[in-house]
């Protein structure tokens, strides 16, 4: 899927999804739904909060976004980015990565 202007149903608030079309394969088969959410790291430059999927939403609530025939939820303790890309990754256990602004961590 390219880049599309996904909208929450619930927020009058707008994020751009790019994703890969292994990406939102491996969505669909396990689902329809993906659970975006940041996990905090120390590192030797200090903190990072690393952006890490899901496919159950565990304890965090999130907020929907509708982006052609997937379900992001993103956590709703993060603020929208302006695009979040989502990749198919793993040779033997595909798993799919999300992205903050082309990045692996929010800044």
């Amino acid at each position: 899927m390219d880049a599309d202007a996904c909208q929450s149903p619930h927020y009058d608030v707008g994020m751009r999804v790019n994703a890969s079309a292994e990406a939102v394969e491996l969505v669909r088969e396990r689902g329809g739904r993906v659970y975006v959410h940041a996990r905090r790291h120390r590192c030797c430059g200090g903190a990072l909060a690393m952006l890490e999927t899901a496919v159950e939403p565990g304890s965090s609530t999130f907020v929907l976004y509708e982006c052609d025939g997937i379900e992001v939820y993103l956590d709703d303790r993060l603020p929208p980015p302006a695009e979040l890309e989502l990749a198919a990754a793993g040779r033997r256990r595909r798993v799919v990565r999300a992205y903050w602004n082309g990045c692996a961590y929010i800044s």
